[in-house]
């Protein structure tokens, strides 16, 4: 953890105010460098009062994701989070997350864009992400999995986003087979997850997740107002804090990868059926030119759909565009 997170992190354990000389000690540097770092946060966009009688407290916090703050508000992950990086503008966060996998960086590191130029979804889709307005970010992961497990990622990442988004917003988002997350029949979250492995073993995930946030309706265009939402409109129209979101989806992450690694996927799915919206109901998948219809039943153990035909055959999904029918 860096001077600076540290010092936002023993800010927040103090909220009546913590002295420089304390600072100082804990940090093991100067009462000088002290101050200097805190004019550094200043210029940054974090309000912090200093007087004799409480030393420092920090009173406001800027619209924008600092790496510094986000180790500072997340501490100690086992692996997700342990590297945070954030970039005020970048083509795909996947791509940065690429160039990194392929330098030989441990997995963990996490890649915030606070506007994507080429911000991709499923199926080539594009994915608009409008300037401080949403969550962009990308994990590179390095599971001990076979290729056809990786799906297992993609149903840990959904309940990790759902269970923070309630904690955060008090909302209930459900889930869509298999990487989208809906409030209201909306689309608020979706997931793309790309791998690179060989026959028997994975090289590298990046996890690629976006998060419509404090977008307005006039932010979306007109052809996905009626698909696509955000939570500050789900909530009733309350900024929400994008970094304590941010710090929340990243910790639930964390949470989630130890289990999938610890060979716990039955758990996993087991919470991701309960809050799916795709379970139970009649589905339409498109993949590539072939077409299924029918009704899904459940997660195999890979993580993959299994989807009862209209002819009684049992189908396993990995891939391919589900829509929910009426």
């Amino acid at each position: 953890m860096t001077t600076d997170a540290k010092i936002l992190s023993a800010l927040r354990a103090h909220p009546d105010g913590v002295s420089g000389a304390q600072l100082a000690e804990q940090l093991a540097i100067s009462r000088a460098a002290v101050w200097a770092r805190m004019d550094e946060l200043r210029q940054v966009g974090f309000a912090i009062e200093a007087g004799p009688h409480f030393g420092y407290r920090l009173v406001g916090e800027p619209d924008a994701l600092l790496a510094d703050d986000l180790l500072a508000r997340l501490g100690e992950t086992k692996v997700v989070g342990r590297d945070i990086r954030v970039f005020e503008e970048t083509t795909s966060t996947n791509d940065v997350i690429e160039k990194l996998a392929r330098d030989g960086v441990k997995e963990g590191v996490v890649i915030f864009a606070e506007s994507q130029t080429k911000g991709r979804g499923r199926l080539g889709r594009k994915w608009l992400s409008p300037v401080r307005q949403g969550l962009w970010f990308s994990i590179l992961l390095r599971p001990e999995l076979r290729p056809q497990e990786t799906t297992q990622l993609t149903v840990a990442s959904a309940i990790a986003l759902r269970r923070a988004i309630k904690t955060v917003t008090g909302l209930t988002a459900e889930i869509k087979w298999p990487n989208d997350l809906l409030i209201g029949g909306k689309k608020v979250v979706g997931i793309l997850t790309e791998l690179s492995a060989e026959v028997d073993r994975v090289r590298h995930v990046i996890l690629g997740i976006g998060v419509d946030v404090n977008q307005g309706v006039a932010e979306f265009p007109a052809e996905l107002r009626k698909l696509a939402t955000s939570l500050k409109l789900a909530a009733g129209g309350g900024e929400i804090s994008r970094a304590e979101l941010a710090t929340e989806i990243l910790r639930e992450l964390d949470f989630d990868y130890a289990r999938i690694c610890g060979g716990k996927f039955s758990a996993v799915a087991d919470e991701w059926e309960a809050g799916c919206a795709t379970i139970g109901r009649n589905v339409s998948v498109q993949m590539g030119v072939r077409f299924i219809r029918g009704r899904a039943e459940s997660l195999d153990d890979d993580g993959a759909l299994l989807v009862r035909t209209e002819h009684g055959h049992l189908e396993r999904i990995i891939g391919g565009d589900v829509t929910l029918e009426k």
